[in-house]
């Protein structure tokens, strides 16, 4: 792998936020300086992604190691001073060096391991594919639950060709629906409530007074304009008769 080291120590200098931080002893990893005794050099320590920067401190102005946090493993290591919370980075790629690092303590030591072993493409790739299964079958229980409760608020008699309790005709024109001989007709008491006049007639015939045969506007118009008939004769008549009462008593 080519890197710029230039866009890299700006990369590692910049604003952008930091993963994890933290100080930790580093023994000779590549491009960590050896140390001359065995106690490892403590370097301060910056994960951004998958790229994981070490500085000589916290207020360091170049990186001096870098390692790309791809095709390898994390874990517990033995390190080379006792009583040392150590783990080690370990590549699959023969003839690279583990780069073998130890915590201030096992809660630091616990939080590095974790989010190193979670900081790879790789770890982020098996994450995604997981959510996304996870989203499929919440979809897939989704649609069955709604499935589920439309069916339990249908009514038992609906079908493809039934609208309000009515089957339709190809012309759209609902036909009321009768129940068997001596029986009342579906909806017969809600008009029975609600209309009067014309309504009667329907439910001789067996069709619903609410939804009558509207196969056209003026069907519709005439059937609604009957009761307003009556009521308009009714108001005429006695318009009539009010206007001879009057006459009738000029005359006198």
């Amino acid at each position: 792998m080519k890197l710029n080291k230039r866009s890299v120590a700006h990369y590692a200098l910049s604003d952008s936020p930091a993963d994890h931080t933290g100080f930790l002893r580093t023994w000779g990893g590549p491009g960590t300086p050896p140390t001359p005794s065995g106690t490892g050099r403590r370097c301060w320590f910056v994960l951004k992604g998958n790229l994981l920067f070490s500085f000589e401190s916290r207020e360091g102005r170049a990186p001096l190691s870098l390692v790309v946090l791809e095709g390898c493993t994390v874990e517990l290591a033995e390190a080379p001073v006792p009583e040392e919370f150590a783990f080690a980075i370990r590549f699959d790629a023969p003839g690279v060096r583990p780069h073998l690092l130890a915590a201030d303590g096992p809660a630091a030591q616990e939080a590095w391991v974790k989010v190193l072993s979670r900081a790879s493409f790789g770890y982020m790739r098996l994450v995604v594919r997981e959510l996304e299964s996870q989203l499929q079958d919440a979809r897939r229980s989704l649609a069955l639950h709604r499935r589920s409760s439309w069916k339990a608020q249908a009514p038992d008699h609906w079908s493809p060709g039934l609208e309000n309790g009515h089957s339709l005709s190809r012309d759209c024109s609902p036909v009321g629906l009768v129940e068997e001989e001596g029986s009342r007709p579906a909806g017969r008491s809600l008009a029975e409530r609600e209309l009067q006049g014309p309504a009667s007639l329907l439910l001789g015939r067996g069709q619903s007074p609410v939804s009558p045969e509207t196969s056209c506007f003026s069907t519709l118009h005439d059937w609604y304009g009957q009761e307003i008939m009556k009521l308009r004769q009714g108001w005429q008549q006695r318009a009539r008769w009010s206007q001879r009462e009057c006459e009738d008593q000029d005359r006198a």
